[in-house]
């Protein structure tokens, strides 16, 4: 079975470009691969994916923005018997077939993506450090109301009944509560 994933960054993002086409099922999330941010889709996927099956992926850096978790997915895949295509690099890697050079051009491409994200957060900080003398920065708009929060807890709910009413982490409300 060929099996897709397609990944963005944020919900503002499309999927669109991601093209795979002659996947029997494709898994998509609206999720960051950095941080150790949680990717369910592609942990279903891991779970999904048996022997024989392809699984194929738009870009390297659509699947992990990190070396390490690069090659602990492949290594995941390949120990199940499934291999891995990525259709802009134009390289597969499957248990059965060891390509010295596609291993190199697997490890080249994941450092630069690395490198390309380290980076991008350079820039960014820098950014924002400017925005921030001029005045101008405003930073992230709060997305959890603490008076909700408050509400929510002196009607009796604890920190978990809470968390899942309003769809945020336990460690928010506790943090919430705590201050």
């Amino acid at each position: 079975m060929r099996i897709g994933y397609r990944r963005v960054s944020s919900e503002e993002q499309s999927l669109e470009r991601q093209e795979l086409t002659g996947c029997e099922k494709v898994f998509e999330e609206k999720a960051s691969a950095g941080g150790g941010s949680e990717r369910p889709e592609l942990d279903r996927l891991l779970e999904f994916a048996r022997d024989g099956d392809e699984v194929a992926v738009h870009s390297i850096d659509r699947l992990a923005r990190d070396l390490v978790d690069l090659q602990r997915i492949l290594e995941r895949l390949n120990a199940k018997g499934v291999s891995l295509t990525f259709l802009t690099e134009r390289l597969t890697f499957s248990a059965s077939s060891e390509d010295p050079f596609a291993r190199l051009q697997f490890q080249l491409l994941g450092a630069f993506a690395q490198f390309e994200r380290a980076i991008t957060h350079k820039r960014q900080a820098e950014g924002i450090a400017k925005a921030k003398a001029k005045g101008v920065y405003r930073g992230r708009q709060p997305s959890i109301a603490p008076a909700q929060v408050q509400e929510l807890h002196r009607a009796g709910l604890g920190a978990t009944a809470i968390a899942k009413q309003l769809g945020i982490a336990r460690a928010s409300v506790y943090r919430l509560l705590g201050d």
